[in-house]
């Protein structure tokens, strides 16, 4: 399981968070997702502990907590859901069209 940080500064480092979560025990992985088209942080990560005893006591100390000037907002990460469709176009087909 992991845990959702969100209201993140967009400043914030991978390292940033690695320090703020080995406080409280052993930081398996810190995701920070990206914008695919500019690059810029998204506001939120994910960040995976040892254990689950660890992921509760970061929660309980860092929920509503102010971190580089916002409050973080701090809780156990949700499963992805399934967006359906495959591929995103939304609908566009092809066949059967004619061309004039």
């Amino acid at each position: 399981m992991s845990i959702y940080v969100g209201n993140l500064s967009y400043d914030v480092t991978e390292n940033d968070l690695n320090g703020v979560f080995a406080e409280y025990g052993t930081v398996k992985r810190v995701q920070l997702p990206t914008d695919r088209e500019t690059g810029r942080k998204r506001g939120f990560a994910f960040v995976e502990m040892g254990t689950e005893a660890e992921e509760t006591a970061a929660i309980e100390a860092l929920d509503g907590a102010e971190w580089m000037g916002r409050n973080l907002k701090v809780n156990k990460a949700k499963p992805k859901e399934d967006r359906g469709g495959g591929g995103g176009r939304g609908g566009y087909g092809g066949g059967g069209r004619d061309r004039y």
